[in-house]
C-alpha cells in the first residue's frame, strides 16, 4: 500500500505527505496510506490552477429571474396555498434537513454554531429554537416532523453529545438522523496539500453543496423514501428566523408542479454582499455579487426596484425527486483563501497568523441549473432573515436579536 502511495504522490509532486509517516502511530499510518489512495490528487491539481483567476461570469448570458412575491398574492392564491400545503404537511410528507457542520469559531463560541446562545432572555441555542418550531408545528398538524441534521466531521461529536445532554428538547421522535457531510484536502499557496497537527492531509468540510451527496451516501435519501416524504426543506442552522414549516411555501410550490423553490429577499444595497438568484444561459442560478459588474448590481426596472436583487438566503424546498438525479454529478468547487495551522517537513507546527491556504466548497444554489424549472418565493426581509454570521457589526448575534425579538414581539 505504501509503494502505491509513493507512486500517486510522485506523479502530483506532493512528497511531502509522507515527511512524518515514521513518526505515526501504526493505525495513523494506515489512515494517512487511505487518504493518499482515495484522494483525487487529479481534481486539487485543477483547482489549484483555477485558483490564480477571479471568477467571472465570463460569456455567460445572465438575466432577472421570474418571481412571486408572497406579499402581493391575492386572498384567493394566498388560502389556495396555504390550504395545499398544511394537507401536504398534515399528511406526513414533509421533512426537514439542516445545514449545521459549522463551527462558532467566528462568534467567539467554542463548539458547533448550532449550540450557540444568541443572547435572548430564555438563554435557548440556536438548536433549541429551532426544535421549539418544530414542537409548535407538531401540535398544529398532528405528525411529528422529521429533522435531519447534517454535520461535519469536525463538529458531529459535540452536536449529539449536546443533544443527548438536553435530551433533545423534548424532540427526540423527530430528529431522525445526524449525519457527516464530505471533506476536501486544503492546499497551500503552491498547491502542496497542507498536513495538520496528527500528521494526516487537513481535510475540511466540502460546503452546503455537499448535502445532497451526504444525504444520499449516509442513508437519509431512502430514510425519507421508506417514510413517503416527498417535499424536503432546508435552511442553515445560522438563521434563526428561518420558516422551518412554511406551508405557503409547500402549497405554492406543489400547486405550481416546482420540483424545486427558493426563498428570496430584496437586497438592501446595490452592493449588499450576497448571492443573486438569476438565470444563467437560461437556467436557474445563483451569481455571487463578486461576479456581476456594477451596471449590473445597480440596474433597476420601471418600478425602481433592482432587475438582480433577489437574495438567496438558504432557504430552499426539493421534491425528493430530484434529490438523487443532483446527487450523482459532483457540484462544483468555489475556493475560499484561510488561515490554517500546519505541520512542517521537520514535523513542527506553524501557526498561520494570515491566510495562507486554499479551502474547497460545493454550494447547494450550484444545484439549481440542473432542474428544469425554479419558483422563486419572496419575503420580507424580516419575516425570516436573521443571519449570524460575525461576531459584531452586520449579522451579528446583536443585528440577529433585535430581527427574533421584533418579529416574535418579545
Amino acid at each position: 500500500m505504501i509503494n502505491n502511495a509513493k507512486e500517486i504522490l510522485e506523479k502530483y509532486g506532493q512528497t511531502h505527505v509522507l515527511s512524518a509517516y515514521e513518526r505515526l502511530a501504526d493505525d495513523k499510518k494506515e489512515e494517512l496510506l487511505n487518504q493518499v489512495l482515495n484522494i483525487d490528487f487529479e481534481k486539487i491539481a485543477e483547482l489549484y490552477e483555477k485558483t490564480k483567476t477571479k471568477p467571472t461570469t465570463g460569456n455567460d448570458i445572465i438575466e432577472p429571474i421570474s418571481y412571486v412575491d408572497s406579499n402581493k398574492l391575492s386572498e384567493d392564491e394566498r388560502e389556495n396555498y396555504l390550504s395545499k400545503g398544511d394537507e401536504i404537511i398534515a399528511s406526513g410528507k414533509y421533512a426537514v434537513v439542516m445545514v449545521a457542520g459549522g463551527q462558532g469559531t467566528r462568534l467567539g463560541h467554542n463548539g458547533p454554531k448550532g449550540t450557540f446562545d444568541m443572547g435572548l432572555d430564555s438563554h435557548k441555542s440556536l438548536f433549541e429554537l429551532f426544535c421549539d418550531k418544530l414542537k409548535t408545528a407538531k401540535d398544529k398538524y398532528g405528525v411529528i416532523i422529521p429533522w435531519y441534521i447534517m454535520t461535519s466531521k469536525e463538529n458531529n461529536d459535540d452536536t449529539v453529545k449536546f443533544f443527548e445532554e438536553h435530551d433533545y428538547f423534548g424532540y427526540k421522535d423527530g430528529i431522525k438522523i445526524f449525519f457527516k457531510q464530505g471533506e476536501f484536502p486544503m492546499i497551500d499557496t503552491n498547491g502542496k496539500v497542507i498536513i495538520g497537527e496528527n500528521g494526516l492531509i487537513k481535510e475540511a468540510a466540502d460546503g452546503h453543496g455537499g448535502l445532497f451527496e451526504a444525504m444520499v451516501r449516509n442513508g437519509v435519501l431512502a430514510d425519507m423514501q421508506a417514510n413517503g416524504i416527498e417535499w424536503i426543506f432546508s435552511c442553515a442552522v445560522d438563521n434563526p428566523l428561518a420558516k422551518l414549516v412554511d406551508p405557503l411555501l409547500v402549497g405554492y410550490s406543489a400547486e405550481n408542479n416546482m420540483k424545486a423553490t427558493s426563498v428570496s429577499i430584496v437586497k438592501n444595497s446595490a452592493k449588499e454582499r450576497v448571492g443573486i438568484l438569476c438565470k444563467r444561459n437560461a437556467k436557474p442560478s445563483v451569481v455571487e455579487y463578486t461576479e456581476i459588474t456594477d451596471e449590473m448590481a445597480e440596474a433597476v426596472d420601471e418600478n425602481n426596484e433592482f432587475l438582480y436583487g433577489e437574495a438567496h438566503i438558504m432557504m430552499n424546498l426539493f421534491n425528493i425527486d430530484v434529490i438523487e438525479g443532483i446527487a450523482k454529478e459532483k457540484l462544483p468547487y468555489h475556493s475560499a483563501f484561510k488561515k490554517c495551522n500546519y505541520m512542517n517537513e521537520s514535523g513542527e507546527m506553524v501557526i498561520a497568523e494570515e491566510p495562507n491556504a486554499y479551502k474547497f466548497e460545493t454550494f447547494i444554489f450550484d444545484a439549481f441549473d440542473r432542474l428544469e424549472s425554479l419558483g422563486v418565493l419572496r419575503y420580507k426581509r424580516e419575516e425570516c432573515f436573521a443571519p449570524i454570521k460575525n461576531a459584531e457589526g452586520n449579522d451579528s448575534p446583536e443585528t440577529a436579536r433585535k430581527l427574533y425579538k421584533d418579529y416574535y414581539n418579545l
